[in-house]
Parts: C-alpha cells; sequence; structure tokens
C-alpha cells in the first residue's frame, strides 16, 4: 500500500488533480469531499477519456464531476487475500484503503507485484484485465 495517500478535492479542478498526478508520478487520486470522506477516483485516463475528449475544459472541470459511483474500498486491517478477492471480483486495477471511512493509503498492481507471487500476481492480472462485460477468467 501507498501509505499518507493525497486526496484531490471534489472541488478541485481536473487540471489541479493532473499537477497533482505528475507531481507525485502517479496515476490516480482519491476524490475526497469537504468531510475527508471518499466520493469516488480519479485517473488519468478519466482525464483524458472523460473531460479531454468530450471537450471539457481541465481548468474548470472537477475532479467531482468525474467520480462515477461508489468506489470500491478495503479496510485497513485486511490481509493480502482480501485484497487481491476485492479487486479481482469488481476487475479494478487500484483499491483505496480506509480506516474509520478515512483514506489511509491506496494498493494498486505494482504493490501486489511486490508483495505477491508470480503465479498468483500474474492469474490476478488475468483477471482484472477481463472485460467486465465478458465471461471471468478461469
Amino acid at each position: 500500500m501507498h501509505a499518507g495517500c493525497v486526496c484531490v478535492g471534489e472541488n478541485e479542478t481536473v487540471q489541479d488533480a493532473a499537477r497533482t498526478m505528475r507531481e507525485l508520478k502517479i496515476g490516480a487520486l482519491p476524490i475526497c469531499g469537504e468531510d475527508d470522506r471518499l466520493n469516488g477516483i480519479i485517473t488519468d485516463r478519466d482525464i483524458v477519456v472523460e473531460c479531454v475528449a468530450t471537450g471539457g475544459d481541465p481548468a474548470t472541470v472537477t475532479a467531482g464531476e468525474l467520480a462515477q459511483g461508489q468506489p470500491y474500498t478495503i479496510e485497513a486491517r485486511a490481509d493480502v487475500n482480501e485484497v487481491l478477492q476485492t479487486m479481482e471480483e469488481h476487475r479494478i486495477h487500484r483499491l483505496p484503503v480506509v480506516d474509520h471511512q478515512r483514506v489511509v493509503g491506496m494498493i494498486s498492481e505494482a504493490d501486489l507485484a511486490r508483495h505477491v507471487s508470480g503465479q498468483r500476481l500474474g492469474q490476478f492480472v488475468e483477471v482484472v484485465s477481463t472485460e467486465l462485460t465478458g465471461p471471468p477468467a478461469a
């Protein structure tokens, strides 16, 4: 897990989020509300596909406007098997870690690559890389 996760505020612009990602050399940020609660996740892909490609202005579109649905999370006390199960079940590449409903970190595929065996990691990548509309990998 990347501890000490930085959030982008729901009212900050997509451009602000992109700058933070560039500075931190990361591809995703949790979106937090005024109450410091998780409202979603914004990725570099979201910025390109959901803002720039649709004619949105990154200087005026807010991160909160790109937040879609309720994000999946994992409790800080969860073990690696719970993390893998959650990420595979929802076919997600990043998973916010929460403690008392506050974001305390983020788990990425790169984090898993450092802590999961090669065979199990290969299985994970195969599952999360399968389209949600397609059948789950065996």
